[in-house]
């Protein structure tokens, strides 16, 4: 898929057709080897992040997170337990029933949790008043690239503060089996939205009505979970209605919640992306069904349906930012997570399948994207496979994640109506990522992540990119490089001063490119530094 479009935190990415070697086995061999080795060494010594979470479980945020919004074991079992799961001080819900199901997912979560005293499991002494769980976030950053970036306005070229995103949450319990993370957010404008000089075509009018879009809604996952037997096995179940596939997982190694968990949203980024990371965030709805069989072995599956261009346009969308699909498109997730002592090992597969009808490009008379298809459909099919390892030392957590993900693009559409080359195209990404997060309280978190786009050339698809300028004519969408980040967070393990109401997380981050949009000509331009504080109340 073609990417486009912004980012949204923590993932909200938008694309859309496309994209070397396979050094996956070699990859995903390292991580059961790091496993291995940590556990021979521990054996010879003695929520995204909201405060309405907080509230609702009475926990502090590193009981649920190594990072936000990096999940430990317990924040994962809270994220399957439909986000119901209470013990604060206060009512976990407007109208409980009298069974008290959220104190049995509780004391379910505590079980098979992080083993922390922390994770109380009923809610005696709870108080009688509800607190709607509301929440916001803000992240203020700044951010500069290696050289300045031309057609910025309404910003600078470079050294931009900017406050975005900024986002509403209802993160909690609505029944003692029903809960939801759902989230509205503010962007401001596009980087070069409103730069005549990128509409030479449109006398420097912007024929793009969405192009400064600002408030959207964003991720959105409304759950119903419950807990039962199978035999001798504990078993979670539930069902997921969402928006962005991927949104749901418990798991940071698939795209909505990997890292980084937070960027700028004004830096230049790699064209191809594809259809599963992000095309479709928000530009979608999907219902499905999980289970989580004997803490070991998760199973979903989830079907999705684009949602039409007037609805779009309603909910701050850009319609014409990916295409409609031709029907239910199915998304499938399997993973095992074994684990022993303070180890955790999860590796496991995902995917979907999709035909989409591309737009025409057509317009109206006065510039504006019409919603116009081909009668023709692409199909686009994703197969990623993941894994992780964590431990968790005394004041300390270690991560590793790898995710793989092969496209497999059959372009019938494109192809027949001039928009690609080839018939068919490839695109693939890698991504290897590991982190230290170091302390309770003030904990610094040390994060790096090497990243890696390859696929098919296309003179056609990919002709705007500097790989498709003479003297360079390979026409590819290859992207590769490294991120790292350190990030401080003040209150991990106990309450912030003014706990459970607000958190905060400053870092670091610096993106810097070997290759970028299938040239290493001139990619160091686009190294990126972005200085943020993420602030949650």
């Amino acid at each position: 898929m073609v990417r486009s479009g912004r980012f949204l935190s923590p993932r909200f990415d938008h694309a859309e057709p496309q994209r070397k070697r396979f050094v996956v086995p070699a990859f995903f061999g390292l991580i059961l080897t790091a496993a291995a080795l940590a556990l021979t060494i521990s054996l010879s010594q003695p929520a995204q992040a909201l405060p309405s979470f907080a509230r609702q479980t009475g926990q502090p945020c590193g009981t649920c997170h190594t990072d936000f919004p990096g999940l430990t074991p317990y924040g994962r079992l809270f994220k399957l337990n439909g986000y119901t799961t209470g013990g604060g001080k206060f009512r976990t819900t407007l109208f409980p029933s009298q069974d008290n199901a959220t104190n049995a997912l509780a004391a379910y979560a505590k079980k098979f949790g992080t083993g922390s005293d922390a994770a109380t499991a009923t809610q005696s002494g709870t108080s009688n008043i509800w607190v709607p769980p509301i929440s916001m976030m803000a992240i203020v950053g700044y951010t500069h690239t290696q050289v300045s970036q031309p057609f910025s306005s309404p910003f600078k070229p470079n050294d931009n503060v900017v406050v975005a995103p900024l986002s509403f949450f209802y993160g909690g319990a609505i029944t003692d089996h029903i809960g939801a993370f759902a989230q509205v957010t503010y962007n401001n404008a596009a980087f070069g939205g409103s730069d005549p000089n990128n509409f030479p075509n449109s006398n420097g009018f912007n024929p793009d009505p969405c192009a400064n879009c600002e408030w959207s809604w964003d991720n959105t996952d409304i759950r119903y979970a419950n807990i039962g037997r199978l035999g001798n096995m504990d078993v979670i179940y539930g069902i997921t209605a969402n928006n962005n596939p991927t949104v749901q997982d418990p798991w940071n190694t698939t795209p909505a919640w990997g890292f980084p968990y937070a960027g700028s949203t004004i830096a230049p980024g790699p064209f191809a992306g594809t259809l599963i990371d992000g095309t479709y965030a928000a530009r979608v709805g999907g219902v499905g069904g999980y289970v989580f069989i004997n803490n070991l072995v998760y199973l979903e599956l989830t079907g999705y349906r684009t949602l039409d261009w007037n609805s779009l346009h309603k909910l701050g969308v850009d319609p014409a930012g990916a295409a409609p699909f031709q029907s239910v498109a199915p998304y499938w997730r399997v993973a095992i997570e074994p684990h022993w002592g303070n180890h955790w090992l999860e590796f496991g597969a995902f995917g979907m399948s999709a035909s989409v009808h591309p737009f025409t490009g057509a317009t109206d008379i006065n510039g504006f994207t019409i919603n116009q298809t081909f009668p023709q459909t692409d199909r686009f099919t994703d197969v990623a496979f993941d894994s992780q390892y964590q431990y968790q030392g005394p004041n300390y957590w270690i991560t590793l994640r790898g995710t793989y993900i092969h496209e497999k693009q059959k372009l019938d559409a494109s192809f027949n109506n001039g928009l690609s080359s080839n018939p068919t195209n490839t695109l693939n990404t890698l991504k290897a990522y590991g982190s230290f997060a170091y302390g309770n309280d003030n904990r610094i978190v040390l994060s790096g992540q090497y990243f890696d786009t390859w696929g098919s050339s296309d003179p056609t698809l990919y002709a705007a990119l500097n790989s498709c300028q003479p003297p360079d004519t390979t026409c590819n969408p290859n992207s590769n490089g490294y991120i790292a980040e350190i990030a401080y967070i003040p209150f991990s393990s106990s309450s912030a001063p003014v706990w459970p109401w607000a958190n905060v997380r400053v870092a670091l981050q610096y993106t810097y490119y070997n290759k970028f949009d299938g040239t290493t000509l001139n990619a160091h331009n686009n190294n990126t530094l972005f200085l943020h504080a993420w602030f949650a109340m």
